[in-house]
Protein backbone atom coordinates (compact mmCIF):
# COMPACT_ATOMS: atom_id res chain seq x y z
CA UNK A 1 0.00 0.00 0.00
CA UNK A 2 0.94 3.56 -0.55
CA UNK A 3 0.33 6.94 1.06
CA UNK A 4 -0.64 9.75 -0.80
CA UNK A 5 -0.13 12.83 0.28
CA UNK A 6 -1.33 16.37 -0.61
CA UNK A 7 0.84 19.43 0.39
CA UNK A 8 -1.36 22.55 0.04
CA UNK A 9 1.02 25.88 0.28
CA UNK A 10 -0.60 28.59 2.54
CA UNK A 11 -2.19 31.60 1.27
CA UNK A 12 -1.57 34.71 1.23
CA UNK A 13 -0.16 37.09 4.25
CA UNK A 14 1.16 40.81 4.50
CA UNK A 15 4.40 39.11 5.42
CA UNK A 16 4.30 36.81 2.14
CA UNK A 17 3.11 40.03 0.17
CA UNK A 18 6.38 41.88 1.37
CA UNK A 19 8.68 39.21 0.74
CA UNK A 20 9.30 38.66 4.75
CA UNK A 21 10.18 36.13 7.03
CA UNK A 22 7.09 34.74 8.26
CA UNK A 23 6.56 36.32 11.55
CA UNK A 24 3.59 34.64 12.53
CA UNK A 25 0.67 36.72 11.03
CA UNK A 26 -2.54 36.08 9.89
CA UNK A 27 -4.03 35.73 6.27
CA UNK A 28 -4.77 38.86 4.87
CA UNK A 29 -8.13 39.40 3.18
CA UNK A 30 -7.01 38.89 -0.44
CA UNK A 31 -5.25 35.01 0.80
CA UNK A 32 -8.40 33.83 3.20
CA UNK A 33 -11.02 35.53 0.20
CA UNK A 34 -8.91 32.92 -2.04
CA UNK A 35 -8.92 30.20 0.34
CA UNK A 36 -12.54 30.17 0.83
CA UNK A 37 -12.88 30.37 -3.30
CA UNK A 38 -11.04 27.19 -2.96
CA UNK A 39 -13.23 25.48 -0.70
CA UNK A 40 -14.22 21.89 -1.82
CA UNK A 41 -11.68 21.87 -4.14
CA UNK A 42 -9.51 18.65 -2.67
CA UNK A 43 -10.78 15.44 -2.41
CA UNK A 44 -11.97 14.00 1.21
CA UNK A 45 -9.02 12.72 3.38
CA UNK A 46 -8.49 10.49 6.04
CA UNK A 47 -6.47 13.07 7.50
CA UNK A 48 -5.64 16.57 7.89
CA UNK A 49 -2.75 18.39 9.21
CA UNK A 50 -1.31 22.06 9.34
CA UNK A 51 2.27 23.31 9.43
CA UNK A 52 1.79 25.03 13.14
CA UNK A 53 1.82 28.49 12.12
CA UNK A 54 -1.28 31.18 12.01
CA UNK A 55 -1.68 31.14 8.27
CA UNK A 56 -1.55 27.50 8.11
CA UNK A 57 -4.82 26.91 9.97
CA UNK A 58 -6.16 29.70 8.88
CA UNK A 59 -5.85 28.65 5.26
CA UNK A 60 -7.10 25.30 5.99
CA UNK A 61 -10.22 26.49 7.90
CA UNK A 62 -10.87 29.11 4.98
CA UNK A 63 -11.00 25.67 2.84
CA UNK A 64 -13.33 24.28 4.69
CA UNK A 65 -10.99 21.49 6.59
CA UNK A 66 -10.71 20.56 10.23
CA UNK A 67 -6.95 20.31 11.08
CA UNK A 68 -6.41 16.46 13.37
CA UNK A 69 -3.01 17.70 14.07
CA UNK A 70 -0.04 20.33 13.29
CA UNK A 71 3.19 18.46 13.73
CA UNK A 72 6.12 20.37 14.77
CA UNK A 73 8.06 18.72 12.06
CA UNK A 74 6.07 20.34 9.35
CA UNK A 75 7.05 23.81 10.48
CA UNK A 76 8.03 26.32 8.35
CA UNK A 77 11.73 27.26 8.11
CA UNK A 78 12.83 28.99 11.55
CA UNK A 79 13.88 32.13 10.35
CA UNK A 80 15.40 33.14 13.89
CA UNK A 81 16.36 36.91 14.26
CA UNK A 82 15.31 37.57 10.55
CA UNK A 83 12.02 36.74 11.16
CA UNK A 84 9.55 40.03 10.19
CA UNK A 85 12.54 41.00 7.69
CA UNK A 86 12.32 41.33 4.44
CA UNK A 87 15.18 39.60 2.19
CA UNK A 88 16.44 43.00 1.34
CA UNK A 89 16.57 44.74 4.70
CA UNK A 90 18.38 41.51 6.15
CA UNK A 91 21.08 41.51 3.22
CA UNK A 92 21.81 45.00 3.79
CA UNK A 93 22.35 44.77 6.97
CA UNK A 94 23.76 41.24 6.99
CA UNK A 95 25.50 40.34 3.80
CA UNK A 96 27.91 37.56 4.45
CA UNK A 97 25.46 35.85 6.53
CA UNK A 98 22.79 36.19 3.86
CA UNK A 99 25.11 34.81 1.11
CA UNK A 100 26.64 31.93 2.88
CA UNK A 101 22.63 30.93 4.20
CA UNK A 102 21.58 31.17 0.24
CA UNK A 103 24.53 29.06 -0.49
CA UNK A 104 25.11 26.34 1.94
CA UNK A 105 22.28 24.02 2.86
CA UNK A 106 23.93 23.57 5.77
CA UNK A 107 24.19 27.34 7.36
CA UNK A 108 21.73 28.09 9.83
CA UNK A 109 19.96 31.14 9.97
CA UNK A 110 21.21 33.63 13.17
CA UNK A 111 19.36 32.43 16.09
CA UNK A 112 17.30 29.94 13.86
CA UNK A 113 17.63 26.68 11.55
CA UNK A 114 19.67 25.67 8.22
CA UNK A 115 17.93 24.45 5.28
CA UNK A 116 19.65 20.76 5.44
CA UNK A 117 18.27 20.85 9.28
CA UNK A 118 14.87 21.33 8.06
CA UNK A 119 15.06 19.13 4.97
CA UNK A 120 15.56 16.32 7.35
CA UNK A 121 12.95 16.89 9.97
CA UNK A 122 9.99 17.06 6.80
CA UNK A 123 11.51 13.85 5.57
CA UNK A 124 11.55 11.90 9.20
CA UNK A 125 7.51 13.29 8.65
CA UNK A 126 7.07 11.70 5.20
CA UNK A 127 9.10 8.53 5.91
CA UNK A 128 7.41 7.66 9.40
CA UNK A 129 3.70 8.11 7.61
CA UNK A 130 2.01 4.62 8.06
CA UNK A 131 1.40 3.23 4.01
CA UNK A 132 -2.10 2.36 5.27
CA UNK A 133 -3.00 5.73 6.40
CA UNK A 134 -4.79 6.99 2.98
CA UNK A 135 -4.84 10.44 1.64
CA UNK A 136 -3.60 13.25 3.80
CA UNK A 137 -4.12 16.76 3.22
CA UNK A 138 -1.66 18.97 4.76
CA UNK A 139 -1.70 22.96 4.41
CA UNK A 140 1.77 23.95 5.33
CA UNK A 141 4.24 26.66 4.42
CA UNK A 142 6.13 26.91 1.23
CA UNK A 143 9.54 25.57 3.31
CA UNK A 144 7.73 22.51 3.67
CA UNK A 145 6.95 21.33 0.24
CA UNK A 146 10.13 22.74 -1.03
CA UNK A 147 11.86 19.97 1.50
CA UNK A 148 9.23 17.33 0.40
CA UNK A 149 10.28 18.17 -3.16
CA UNK A 150 14.10 18.27 -2.14
CA UNK A 151 13.25 13.80 -0.42
CA UNK A 152 10.68 12.85 -3.08
CA UNK A 153 13.24 13.86 -5.83
CA UNK A 154 16.16 12.59 -3.75
CA UNK A 155 18.34 15.73 -4.66
CA UNK A 156 20.67 17.51 -2.59
CA UNK A 157 19.61 19.81 0.04
CA UNK A 158 20.91 22.48 -2.07
CA UNK A 159 18.04 22.35 -4.60
CA UNK A 160 15.79 23.70 -1.80
CA UNK A 161 15.71 27.07 -3.63
CA UNK A 162 15.16 25.63 -7.15
CA UNK A 163 11.28 24.69 -6.16
CA UNK A 164 9.00 27.72 -6.45
CA UNK A 165 6.07 27.38 -4.47
CA UNK A 166 3.18 29.72 -4.68
CA UNK A 167 0.21 30.50 -2.13
CA UNK A 168 -2.50 27.96 -2.40
CA UNK A 169 -1.08 25.54 -4.72
CA UNK A 170 -0.97 21.79 -4.28
CA UNK A 171 1.92 19.19 -4.60
CA UNK A 172 0.88 15.84 -4.24
CA UNK A 173 3.30 13.20 -3.13
CA UNK A 174 2.39 9.57 -3.63
CA UNK A 175 4.52 6.26 -2.52
CA UNK A 176 5.84 5.14 1.37
CA UNK A 177 9.73 5.98 3.44
CA UNK A 178 12.26 5.80 0.98
CA UNK A 179 10.27 5.60 -2.45
CA UNK A 180 8.18 8.79 -2.92
CA UNK A 181 7.01 9.88 -6.29
CA UNK A 182 6.00 13.83 -6.88
CA UNK A 183 2.96 14.93 -8.64
CA UNK A 184 2.86 18.72 -9.76
CA UNK A 185 0.02 20.83 -9.59
CA UNK A 186 -1.36 24.01 -9.91
CA UNK A 187 -3.34 26.50 -8.03
CA UNK A 188 -6.68 25.55 -5.72
CA UNK A 189 -8.34 29.10 -7.17
CA UNK A 190 -8.31 31.83 -9.44
CA UNK A 191 -5.05 34.30 -8.31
Amino acid sequence: MTSRVLLVSAAMTASLRRAAFDDGDPLDASGAAQARAAAGALPAAEAVVTSPSVRCRETAEALGLAPDDAPAELAGLDAGHWRGRTLEEVAAAEPEAVARWLADPEAAVPGGESVADACARVALWLDALRPAAGRIVAVVEPEVVRAAAVHATGAPASAFWRFDVPPLTCTELTGRAGRWNLRLGGPLAAG
